[in-house]
């Protein structure tokens, strides 16, 4: 059956319809849980910085540790669809786990950091499985479409998620609030259930094939110099955005009421972004599309350290700063995600995506640290023009792949 005339093509498809759907609800859960479990940990546990830093990093772990292993098991089961239905079962369990704790005055830190490991995990396992099912509803020549539509959830999502946790938060404490990802876990397993698709055969391959992904990737120039790209911008990114936060405080004097609104203007040029990118794939080609993305991302970072002279004028540089980066990660995102579909078989999907996972999220927390030993080592400010021209210069990488005249998937 199909939908009402007025919804996106896509959308009028039932099967589609209903992983969208899922995605989307699930996104908004995610960030209502990102602004209440650090401010549980806080509020409720007594967390310091070292054990903020802790509970991010038990989150961010396991796409370190078991990215490979996830991929090489998830390619050799028939049905990947109900990997994602028990992951989305299991994290909501996880997270309904913390307001019981807090009701019966027994949580600690301790528990947070196995939730928030857990979570991450089963997150894994989930994202490596997504890929499957994305190309078994949706058609090639309908990636980039897809893709703008689950991207512009995700860009909407950082509009009304923080603002919806806040609230939530304020009226029925940090802990009632996670319950609201926990049922947004539970709204994606049951569309997840009500998908009827036809999956790919599994791999038949002998042994676990841990591997088999990292050869792919290395085999493929294009896969290849992708990954160095995202992998050096990942890199610096999160060096720049470990001070941002630290050098917009202290330095520049904001406020960090205004400074959440200039944040917030990422998530309106993010959603621009996702709107416009099919447009610019179909106008230039997909991939100078995805060059176009890799230097809108990191450039206007530029004007961050470069902000100087009056208040407005320094805020009015941080907001262009946020609204073109947070366009071009759309487009950058879009693009990746479509050609990175196109280009994988089948049989390897899972293993190729926990290889690529574990070096562009293994990198994360190395850029963290980064920036934090030469914020100390060459000042915040000097450490932000280093982070922001390296961002910048991870496009180089393309350069030398099909990229520049890739015009279609």
């Amino acid at each position: 059956m199909q939908g009402p005339r007025w919804l996106p093509r896509l959308l009028r498809e039932r099967q589609f319809r209903r992983f969208w759907s899922g995605q989307t609800i699930s996104l908004f859960g995610d960030q209502i849980s990102g602004l209440a479990l650090p401010l549980l940990a806080v509020l409720g546990a007594g967390a310091g910085a070292a054990e903020m830093g802790y509970l991010t990093a038990a989150g961010l772990l396991p796409s370190l540790l078991f990215s490979l292993l996830a991929g090489a098991w998830v390619d050799r089961r028939p049905i990947k669809r109900r990997i994602m239905i028990a992951a989305d079962l299991g994290r909501a369990v996880l997270l309904l786990t913390i307001p019981i704790l807090y009701a019966l005055s027994l949580l600690t830190m301790t528990q947070l950091y196995l939730v928030a490991f857990g979570v991450g995990t089963l997150s894994v396992l989930f994202e490596v499985c997504r890929t499957t099912l994305f190309v078994s509803l949706v058609g090639k020549e309908s990636y980039l479409e897809a893709n703008s539509l689950l991207n512009g959830s995700r860009a909407m999502s950082y509009v009304a998620g923080p603002s919806a946790g806040g609230v939530l938060v304020q009226v029925l404490t940090a802990p009632v609030a996670l319950v609201a990802d926990a049922v947004s876990y539970l709204f994606s397993g049951a569309l997840l259930a009500r998908i009827k698709v036809t999956e790919p055969e599994p791999s038949t391959s002998r042994g676990l094939g841990l591997g088999e992904g990292l050869r792919f990737l290395w085999r493929s120039k294009l896969l290849r110099m992708m990954l160095a790209g995202s992998t050096t911008v990942n890199l610096f990114n999160y060096m720049f955005s470990t001070l941002i936060i630290l050098y917009a405080a202290t330095t520049l004097g904001i406020s960090p009421g205004v400074l959440g609104l200039v944040i917030g203007i990422a998530s309106i040029g993010a959603l621009i972004g996702a709107a416009i990118a099919r447009r610019v794939a179909d106008r230039i080609g997909v991939g100078p599309a995805l060059i176009v993305g890799y230097v809108l991302f990191p450039a206007p970072l530029l004007l961050m350290p470069a902000a100087s002279g009056s208040r407005p004028t320094v805020l009015v540089m941080l907001a262009v700063a946020e609204f073109l980066s947070g366009a071009g990660v759309m487009i950058l995102d879009i693009c990746s995600g479509s050609i990175q579909a196109a280009a994988v078989p089948d049989d390897l999907r899972a293993r190729v995506s926990g290889a690529h996972r574990t070096i562009n999220y293994g990198i994360r927390p190395i850029g963290a640290l980064l920036g934090g030993a030469l914020g100390t080592l060459l000042g915040v400010h000097t450490t932000l023009w280093v982070s922001a021209i390296g961002g910048v210069l991870a496009v180089i990488w393309l350069f030398f792949s099909p990229l520049p005249k890739m015009r279609t998937l």
